[in-house]
């Protein structure tokens, strides 16, 4: 996701902290998005059978197949007419379709815990025992015949979070450690009641991670000297998860969630010290996003000791069934801003885990196992022991997976671990228009990446110096809109390192545009079309469902896109139709759905951010909320 906060107005500083934002390099020359595609369809017949998507004779239209039952045969999903974008402050949907709140910011958990109130909001105390606040990634788990829903909850909504403060920011300790309490992850058992969708207070498996929850470091950077700090000398077990943004699953019914912007949350008590460059390369600067936690916690001030960043920014496994186990955070999947994790099993048996960096500029990652998974597999094995790749993507369509290990990078495993950034750039992968949600078609072997957008796109380079020139996935200079990139992997094994690829949608504004790479693709029209692709996801019959999170000006550039929204897409004609519509200064983000597939439930984060009036979704208070959505007559949808 991209920058949070509206600190201009609350005068803090602004998310990012690239150190190389003064350095101005011109851009290469522009290569043309047609070029690329007659250069790929002379040199090799990428993707048979489905769509190129830029007016050639490969596009065609068919219907999802394979996994639908009797039912969902019966009512034809994709049969609705597109929702008009707009700028309301509620959430729409086509005709037909109905949506409820199902868990919003500071909700409690437990029936000990406060009812929410907008005036009075929460202590820190009362924080513990609610849900937190900017859901994000979710993903749906079936244990003992109940269902729960781990969701991550990704930061604070400074606009909601301290509306009951002047500053607009946190001016107490209390307020510091009521943060601390409202990021992490939150666990709850739901049940559909006459009503619908509701929480189960009380719950045995309701749960709250946070900003204080003992952690086990797994992997190549486990006791390394880079990860031992002052409060764990040993470099073993880390406190807590935040900036928690996409998720994933496992084959063994474990929850996959991902740590983001987490260079934010630390500042440094000396603003003369001398930040290293392995740490400017992930963000870390004197000031933080404003919240102060290095004023109350020595580990987040960065002139106590610069080994605690190090601890920061990995895909953090934990287990929803048990509320007594021990998160771990796999730092064998590496250090950099993870959007999601997308675990697959391939044909050999090995797992693999796509990962994007959700910066201007970064890579496209694979986890590799060096084990099979089977019934009796050693999972911490699996989780610790592979070969990470990252992505290098040529302009004829053709790509390949560079590994990252000491013989390429000529840095050991801990060192790849724990600077994985560099060890890409080592390996001149390709850098991409800040990848975000990576999603596996179950019904075909291909993978989906949105590439939402990057405005130093064949302009400057990224933070670590490596180039950003125009083309390949990346067609556009100063990328407004985004992309969705496809491949397919040779031979249709996950594990190989050669893949094949194409742009799915390359999002734009036709309106605006009447021609050119700016219009988008060919799939795109004035019926649907968006900016910033986010997240992409699958549900159980191979429909895409693509969530927004860009540009709500209705204005320029951007003029008839109004708010975020959902759109549903066929992978295998193109067809992109937009589901719903969401309110003001929101993002859509993180999907799961129910064990019958007739409800699917949607985040709607940060409401009102950057300033935006929102009173969504009580008329009060902004809250970002989980909402549950279903067909009025009952049909299957996911």
């Amino acid at each position: 996701m991209k920058a949070k906060n509206d600190f201009d107005k609350q005068q803090h500083t602004a998310l990012s902290h690239d150190g190389v934002d003064e350095i101005i390099r011109p851009a290469p020359d522009k290569v043309g998005f047609e070029e690329v595609l007659e250069k790929a369809l002379s040199r090799r017949d990428f993707f048979k059978g489905s769509a190129l998507l830029f007016g050639s004779s490969l596009f065609f239209k068919s219907s999802i197949g394979n996994a639908e039952s009797a039912e969902s045969k019966a009512f034809d999903v994709f049969d609705f007419e597109p929702v008009a974008a707009n700028v309301e402050d509620t959430v729409t949907l086509p005709q037909g379709y109905q949506w409820r709140p199902l868990v919003s910011w500071g909700q409690p958990m437990w029936s000990k815990g406060k009812t929410f109130d907008a005036e009075q909001l929460l202590t820190s105390e009362e924080q513990a025992l609610a849900f937190g606040d900017n859901n994000d990634g979710m993903k749906h788990f079936t244990v003992q015949g109940r269902e729960l829903l781990a969701i991550n909850n990704e930061y604070v909504n400074f606009s909601g979070f301290f509306s009951n403060r002047k500053s607009g920011a946190p001016e107490t300790l209390d307020d510091v450690l009521k943060t601390q309490q409202a990021v992490g992850v939150s666990i709850v058992e739901i049940q559909q009641v006459k009503n619908g969708w509701q929480i189960v207070q009380d719950s045995p498996f309701n749960r709250r991670i946070t900003a204080h929850t003992p952690m086990e470091i797994t992997g190549p950077a486990r006791g390394h000297l880079l990860m031992k700090t002052p409060q764990d000398p040993q470099g073993v077990e880390a406190l807590g998860t935040w900036a928690n943004c996409g998720s994933g699953t496992t084959p063994w019914g474990t929850y996959l969630t991902c740590e983001e912007n987490f260079n934010g949350y630390y500042a440094s008590s000396d603003s003369g010290l001398e930040i290293s460059p392995e740490l400017q390369r992930y963000g870390l600067a004197h000031q933080g996003y404003g919240y102060d936690w290095h004023k109350v916690d020595e580990r987040f001030d960065l002139a106590k000791g610069m080994n605690e960043p190090n601890r920061s920014g990995y895909v953090v496994e934990i287990d929803p069934s048990n509320p007594n186990s021990k998160p771990k955070k796999r730092t064998a999947l590496g250090r950099f801003k993870h959007e999601n994790a997308e675990m697959v099993i391939a044909e050999s048996g090995q797992i693999v885990v796509y990962m994007g960096d959700d910066e201007r500029g970064e890579f496209l990652y694979r986890y590799v196992s060096n084990n099979v998974f089977k019934a009796d597999a050693d999972i911490d094995d699996l989780m610790e022991n592979g070969i990470l790749y990252a992505a290098k993507f040529a302009e004829d369509g053709s790509g390949t997976w560079l590994p990252l290990t000491p013989k390429s990078t000529g840095m050991s495993l801990a060192e790849i671990c724990i600077h994985t950034r560099q060890a890409a750039s080592k390996v001149g992968a390709t850098t991409m228009d800040r990848p975000e949600w990576v999603a596996v078609n179950p019904n075909k072997i291909e993978v989906y990446c949105s590439l939402t957008n990057n405005k130093i796109r064949g302009l400057k380079p990224n933070k670590g110096g490596d180039a950003q020139p125009v083309g390949g996935p990346n067609p556009r200079q100063d990328n407004k809109y985004g992309q969705v990139v496809r491949w397919t992997p040779e031979k249709g094994d996950h594990a190989a390192n050669e893949f094949i690829w194409n742009l799915f949608v390359l999002a734009g504004n036709p309106d605006v545009h009447k021609t050119g790479l700016q219009a988008g693709s060919d799939n795109v029209d004035v019926s649907n079309m968006f900016n910033s692709p986010d997240g992409v996801h699958f549900d159980s019959q191979g429909k895409l469902w693509i969530q927004t999170d860009g540009k709500t000006t209705n204005q320029g550039d951007f003029a008839g896109m109004g708010n975020s929204q959902m759109l549903l897409a066929n992978p295998y004609s193109g067809e992109i139709k937009r589901f719903m519509v969401a309110p003001k200064g929101a993002e859509v983000t993180g999907f799961a759905y129910s064990n019958d597939r007739k409800t699917i439930f949607v985040g709607i984060q940060h409401p009102g951010e950057w300033g935006i009036e929102s009173t969504f979704p009580n008329g009060d208070v902004p809250r970002s909320t989980v909402i549950a959505i279903s067909h009025k007559n009952g049909y299957q949808i996911a």
